[in-house]
């Protein structure tokens, strides 16, 4: 007995998600965002938490776990003290988007938690490998050449607001 084609996708898309299918965690976003206000911060003082925050709309305590996921990471430094706060330890043009998403949730792409070079099929399915590698490498062409001065500037190299030109990127499969 067949089932019905709409209980056929409804199971693809829950495997597709429990394989982690492309999608930007909360906690990258929400990274990129603190970090446009730490970048953009033209003073010579750092920026506190709670102006992070409030300016981006972060909840205290998430924002707090990723500004120390950042700071392992060398991305930020902070400062302690009634006028302390956080600012930038590397120049915002040697900072990437894939940097950052790497900072705070691993690798760009991961099949079961595994990187996908380190994942086995057996023969039928082999070739989701190569797809899943391929994935890897066009997130790679976006994320890896999009720095944090872009953000800043709001000046998307060409080879990313090219992309966005194409209606079709803006709808939803």
């Amino acid at each position: 007995m067949r089932s019905h084609p709409s209980l056929q996708r409804n199971a693809l898309s829950r495997y597709l998600t429990d394989l982690g299918a492309m999608r930007v965690s909360a906690k990258s976003d929400y990274a990129l965002r603190a970090l446009i206000e730490i970048g953009g911060h033209t003073e010579s003082t750092p920026v506190s938490a709670e102006e992070i925050g409030k300016r981006q709309d972060i909840p205290h305590g998430f924002l707090q776990s990723i500004l120390a996921d950042l700071r392992r990471a060398g991305v930020v430094m902070s400062q302690r003290g009634q006028s302390g706060g956080w600012r930038m330890a590397q120049a915002p043009e040697n900072v990437s988007v894939a940097d950052v998403i790497r900072a705070v949730d691993g690798p760009l792409v991961s099949v079961y938690g595994m990187r996908p070079e380190a994942v086995s099929y057996n023969e039928a399915a082999s070739v989701l490998q190569p797809v899943w590698i391929a994935a890897r490498s066009s997130l790679r062409d976006v994320f890896e050449h999009v720095t944090l001065a872009q953000l800043v500037s709001g000046k998307l190299p060409k080879e990313v607001s090219g992309r966005v030109k194409d209606s079709d990127a803006w709808q939803s499969h």
